[in-house]
Order: C-alpha cells, then structure tokens, then sequence
C-alpha cells in the first residue's frame, strides 16, 4: 500500500499546483477542478508508469484474496484469548459456523 500512497501523492503534487494556477486565472472553481484533474492525469499517465505499475501491483496484492488479513489489536487479542481456553480446557468448543436464530417475538 505505500506504492499506492506515493503514486497517490505524487498526483496530488502535480494536482495541486495547477489547480491553484487555474483559480488564480480566474476559471472558475469547476472548471479548475476539471482542467486540473485532467493535466494531472495526463501528466502522470506519461511521466509515472513506474509508479503506477507499483501502485497497481499492490493493489492487486492487497485485494486479490491471497493477501494477509489486516486485523485489530482487539481482534488479535481476542484471537489469542479464544486460543488460550482452547489449549487450557479441550472440552471447550468455539464453533463460528452456527447460524445465528433471531428469537421469536410478539410480531412474528
């Protein structure tokens, strides 16, 4: 993800800069941000294939489904509490795969 950062960054520089310049000449906000949005993408089209090969390759990585799960502290902690009970008492089942019943009320 930190190809992905500076790629992200390096057109927000290149965006930035010329948005200013098309508010300074007076454009207009849309169309400054249309113009803008449209030279940066040009400009980094061309002048950044490196960087945008990298940041498309981690995209790829991160959400193609082989990718390590990003997890919480809590969730680790849980994780490793629910381990714990596990290993200290084996007559305990975790079982995650019930489906949960919503309990029959008045309306039903």
């Amino acid at each position: 993800m930190v190809a992905f950062l500076k790629y992200t960054l390096i057109r927000f520089a290149i965006f930035l800069p010329l948005f200013v310049l098309f508010v300074f000449l007076q454009l207009g906000w849309f169309l400054a941000v249309v113009c803008a949005g449209l030279i940066s993408f040009a400009i980094s089209y061309l002048f950044f294939q490196k960087q945008r090969d990298a940041a498309t390759a981690s995209l790829h990585a991160r959400f193609s489904g082989r990718a390590k799960p990003i997890r919480t502290a809590g969730e680790i902690d849980d994780a490793r509490a629910e381990d714990h009970l596990v290993d200290t008492h084996p007559d305990v089942t975790i079982r995650n795969d019930i489906k949960k019943r919503e309990p029959r009320g008045e309306g039903a």
